[in-house]
């Protein structure tokens, strides 16, 4: 395929790329008709019924993709007439692209047009949930350091605070701290909360703000009285998530998270490298 029509397919498809309230991008169906190069609506129906089906099969809510509306086309005299059209997302876009013709030249670059498209959005999307996670463990860890010190300070001695965090951990997730790192498979010299979802490192950021706030204002002087607050923390904290479906034990781990943040810290370099680029060029 040529450049110059690459370029013209690309702007023609995004100069009809819409947005909602919520800032959700999608297409209209009889826009994408003619850009995909059918020239009959029942025709193009029928694509966009198969795309539907791959959409049901894939286990994603149709209406969600898919969201019938109506439309007002002017006929002669001034007169309006309401027409049947498609809210599609560009998922659907792709699932359309993807039952068309293989052989119209539009179809064949809306296929790669919304496959990028597509994968360009979970890209973002993973970043996002890494970006949260990576933020969620820098903050335990400083409310960490606030129990550490508060312990040191209200106690007397710093060794306090890993016996009081253990006892955290097997009151939220009924195993003790070293079989959770069995479980979740994770190397003697790591610390568990590394390999902890987002979910569980704001359940356990949860509890040690009560215990700090609780130890701070009952004056708590004993090592055995904050680890009761702690205890008792992580076990209402424990039950609020069983009552939701959520079994903290039984919650997949993750990626360690020290490599997720020299990942993200190496693409962000290369962003910058690229935009230095792009501006001296």
């Amino acid at each position: 395929m040529k450049e110059e029509v690459i370029e013209a397919l690309t702007g023609n498809f995004e100069a009809h790329v819409q947005k909602t309230h919520s800032d959700v991008e999608f297409w209209f169906a009889r826009d994408l008709q003619h850009l995909l190069g059918y020239s009959k609506w029942d025709n193009f129906l029928n694509v966009v019924s198969k795309a539907k089906t791959a959409c049901e099969v894939s286990n994603y809510e149709v209406l969600d993709h898919f969201a019938d509306v109506g439309k007002t086309i002017n006929m002669p005299k001034g007169a309006g007439k309401e027409i049947p059209d498609i809210m599609l997302t560009r998922y659907a876009c792709y699932l359309i692209a993807q039952n068309g013709d293989p052989q119209k030249e539009e179809i064949a670059f809306a296929q790669t047009y919304f496959a990028f498209q597509t994968r360009k959005l979970e890209i973002i999307q993973k970043r996002l949930i890494e970006s949260e996670r990576l933020s969620a463990r820098k903050k335990l860890t400083e409310t960490e350091k606030e129990l550490s010190t508060l312990i040191y300070e209200q106690t007397g001695s710093d060794k306090n605070f890993a016996l009081i965090r253990s006892k955290g951990d097997a009151a939220l997730f009924g195993h003790s701290t070293q079989e959770m790192k069995i479980k979740w498979d994770v190397p003697a010299a790591k610390a568990l909360a590394d390999y902890a979802p987002t979910i569980i490192l704001k359940a356990k950021d949860f509890a040690t703000e009560i215990t700090i706030y609780n130890s701070r204002t009952n004056k708590l002087k004993t090592e055995s009285d904050i680890s009761k607050e702690h205890i008792l923390n992580n076990k209402t904290v424990r039950n609020t998530l069983l009552e939701r479906g959520i079994k903290p034990e039984d919650v997949a781990a993750e990626e360690d998270i020290k490599k997720v943040e020299r990942r993200l810290a190496s693409e962000a370099k290369q962003s910058l490298k690229k935009a230095k680029g792009l501006k001296e060029s």
